[in-house]
């Protein structure tokens, strides 16, 4: 069997709001390999929703044009991939804070959600846009179609990084990029142990303008060898072993649109940064009558951040875990 692992982020350009890394591991016959998953699971799985936006399948693909803020029901995509794909391995998150103890495990994200006054995961139900016989029908179908070709998800994995920690690594740092790096690398890590012995090929998204990867990978993975397999403009790829364990990493443009495990990560991430955001933005409305909702970005978070700065006064809310750094 082959081990396929894809990692993307949500949040990285944003000053307001959490940055979140996720990766989704699937196990597939070997002679299946090369085969792009959507191809495997179809019908059950789908790159994109049918005319008119509708599909009885489930749409795994680029998250950025499957969240419509402007819908009646913008989460109603990444929600059905994102908790159907947990359904289908046995899971049934009923809240936020149920859905971080699954994906994050022991990294805590939960209780360090808790230290911000705006972020309660325990009030958060989900599905949000959809309703529970939806996501339970869809992981069905996608548990047959599994089944059927030999497919297992092995799970999905999120690295959650709230404002006051981003804020330490970037000053740490001095460089967002090596900062988001540094949090790609928590999960590659997190991959790398889980892998007892054998391979791994692990799929991930480009980090900005950056080709070579090579001395950052062996300082992060001290003991191992490595072997450049390529580097190009559009691709850069090497070879990780020890003794036991191989991985190949592939950190390409794209990468989501591509391999079904990294666009499962993408819609992961999307969608747990908008239900953060979603918190955000109830807590801020309720102190500043008037105030429209952000998305985080930079001109709007800057007028965003300008609105509440009377409210954070009142409330004794510190800057730093509210506005990035960079």
């Amino acid at each position: 069997m082959a081990i396929l692992a894809g990692i993307d982020e949500a949040g990285l350009g944003p000053v307001l709001g959490p940055l979140v890394m996720c990766a989704s591991v699937f196990e597939v016959p070997d002679a299946l390999s090369e085969k792009p998953l959507w191809e495997t699971l179809a019908p059950a799985v789908a790159r994109k929703p049918g005319r008119k936006g509708k599909t009885t399948s489930l749409v795994v693909g680029d998250s950025k044009k499957l969240f419509n803020r402007k819908s009646a029901k913008p989460l109603r995509h990444l929600e059905r991939a994102v908790l159907a794909s947990l359904a289908a391995n046995d899971s049934h998150p009923a809240t936020l804070e149920d859905l971080l103890a699954i994906v994050t495990d022991s990294t805590g994200a939960g209780d360090r959600a808790q230290k911000y006054p705006w972020y309660r995961p325990e009030e958060v139900a989900l599905p949000r846009d959809l309703d529970a016989t939806d996501v339970s029908l869809s992981g069905n179908a996608l548990a047959v179609a599994m089944r059927k070709a030999g497919v297992r998800m092995r799970g999905i994995r999120a690295e959650c990084v709230f404002v006051g920690e981003f804020n330490r690594i970037v000053r740490a740092t001095r460089n967002k990029s090596t900062a988001a790096l540094g949090v790609t690398f928590r999960l590659v890590q997190y991959l790398w142990s889980r892998l007892r012995s054998g391979s791994m090929h692990m799929f991930i998204d480009r980090q900005g303008g950056r080709m070579r990867y090579l001395s950052a990978l062996e300082r992060a993975f001290e003991g191992c060898s490595f072997k450049i397999l390529g580097e190009t403009p559009d691709r850069s790829e090497y070879e990780m072993s020890d003794a036991r364990r191989t991985a190949r990493i592939t950190f390409s443009i794209g990468a989501e649109a591509a391999h079904l495990p990294v666009a499962l990560a993408s819609m992961t991430a999307k969608y747990l940064r908008e239900l953060f955001m979603e918190m955000f933005n109830g807590f801020w409305s309720a102190q500043v009558e008037g105030l429209l909702p952000t998305a985080g970005y930079y001109t709007d978070g800057r007028r965003f951040y300008a609105e509440i700065s009377e409210a954070m006064t009142r409330l004794g809310i510190d800057k730093d875990i509210i506005y990035r750094c960079r």
